[in-house]
């Protein structure tokens, strides 16, 4: 029986250093020499000055700025709490958010019907991307608040589109961050 004991204890305390602390090490590790920008977390810095990630959304609130998706991430875009709403489709509270940020992000005069990525929040509350056809929607409220040409900012969204990775994977996105950041360089 002590047999056991000491054995079990062994194989708990060798498992737990190899696994809880040698292999994270080791990835680690081997992640900053092969991937140093994405393992520190792909940090957007503008004049020395660290202002956000590739990685993670943000909220914007100016009139003058391209909306991010809304987040249900805490008080929204909180990593700490990256979670969706868990709301159903039959939910009234789901439907009473959509239809206040629809009447928030439709402003009056527009037409066309809001794009679904900025009426709901995604899954983990933390994207950093919209749909082309959300950055192209806000087009006329930014350039109208800027005083610059639509032509312009649809131009600085169309440089700002990602396509599938390899043509295939995922959506067509523009992340939000980069193209508020180039849309400041442009007013300059």
């Amino acid at each position: 029986m002590k047999k056991h004991i000491v054995t079990s204890v062994l194989y708990t305390v060798i498992t737990a250093v190899l696994l809880g602390i040698v292999y994270p090490l080791a990835v680690t590790g081997l992640a900053k020499v092969l991937f140093p920008r994405q393992a520190a977390g792909q940090l957007i810095e503008r004049n020395g000055v660290v202002v956000g990630s590739h990685l993670i959304g943000q909220t914007f609130a100016g009139p003058g700025y391209f909306w991010s998706r809304p987040s249900a991430a805490g008080t929204g875009y909180d990593a700490a709490n990256s979670s969706g709403s868990n709301y159903g489709p039959t939910n009234a509270a789901l439907a009473t958010r959509v239809t206040g940020t629809v009447q928030a992000v439709n402003p009056k005069g527009t037409s066309g019907a809001v794009p679904i990525d900025l009426a709901t929040a995604s899954a983990s509350g933390l994207d950093p991307d919209i749909s082309p056809a959300a950055a192209y929607y806000q087009v006329g409220r930014v350039a109208a608040e800027r005083h610059v040409s639509e032509d312009a900012v649809r131009a600085l969204v169309t440089a700002h589109v990602t396509p599938r990775q390899f043509g295939l994977l995922g959506e067509p996105r523009v992340n939000v961050l980069e193209l508020n950041l180039d849309l400041d360089k442009m007013a300059r």
